[in-house]
């Protein structure tokens, strides 16, 4: 079975037709405050998204566990402190990111340790991103329609 995938075209597509769009997709600013950041995670229902700055460039990753690790105090979660913090205080810096030339098989590489891949377009520009359910669902389609 895996051997199919291999065999086949999959690996060589390009990843545009996966990506969900910029538009579509939750993210906060470096500047915003952690407070902002947290309720787009709530409202959302992601775990992580990614950060951007104002230029919408990829600048890293923020999750929710990031978040309240930030002002988890010795007895209590110090909730008052979510607007001392900006984004860029907290956030992973290391966000997996690829150019929308490349191919599905650096995207399914990447997706291995990530939720999702920020996708770029060639001046460094966040245009969307793959996420790791949208790989797996091509997966699972290509490998049901060569069963």
């Amino acid at each position: 079975m895996l051997q199919s995938l291999k065999d086949s075209q999959i690996m060589d597509n390009e990843i545009k037709e996966l990506m969900t769009p910029h538009e579509k997709v939750a993210h906060v600013q470096l500047n915003n405050p952690l407070d902002h950041a947290l309720l787009v995670l709530i409202k959302s229902g992601y775990t992580t998204i990614p950060v951007l700055d104002t230029e919408y460039k990829v600048r890293g990753q923020i999750s929710k566990a990031q978040i309240l690790d930030s002002i988890l105090g010795i007895e209590r979660i110090e909730m008052e402190r979510l607007h001392d913090y900006k984004v860029e205080d907290v956030m992973n810096g290391k966000v997996p990111r690829m150019n929308k030339n490349e191919t599905f098989g650096k995207a399914l590489m990447l997706s291995i340790n990530h939720p999702f891949v920020c996708i770029e377009d060639d001046d460094g520009s966040f245009i969307g991103l793959m996420t790791r359910r949208s790989i797996l669902a091509l997966i699972h389609r290509h490998l049901s329609h060569s069963s």
